[in-house]
């Protein structure tokens, strides 16, 4: 099976932080660019995080500074650790890759920053 199983999401408070998991199962993430996007209710979907199969990482302007990207290759699962949440930041949050078969995602993994 070919799939992609977000973990990490949650309620958390402005300030807090989150360390959300995709994991891949039945391709290697090493050989793709790996894109975490997010979507809140009534906006448009947004990339904030992709890495490269160089491990080279890019960020939206607007979590630049507070989210890292990351990669376990042993593991075979790309991590967004998020720092300092504001509110702004809820959204449902997914995780992308695009083969050659075509566009693989998660099911999306509900991040809620709220006092």
């Amino acid at each position: 099976q070919v799939q992609l199983v977000e973990s990490g999401g949650g309620l958390v408070q402005p300030g807090g932080s989150l360390r959300l998991s995709c994991a891949a199962s039945g391709f290697s993430f090493s050989r793709y660019t790996t894109h975490w996007y997010r979507q809140a209710p009534g906006k448009q979907r947004e990339v904030v995080a992709s890495l490269t199969s160089g491990d080279s990482a890019n960020y939206a302007d607007s979590v630049s500074g507070r989210f890292t990207i990351s990669r376990d290759h042993a593991k075979n699962t790309v991590y967004l650790q998020m720092n300092g949440l504001k509110p702004e930041d809820t959204a449902i949050y997914y995780c992308n890759v695009n083969r050659w078969s075509g566009s693989l995602w998660g099911q999306g993994t509900q991040v809620a920053v709220s006092s």
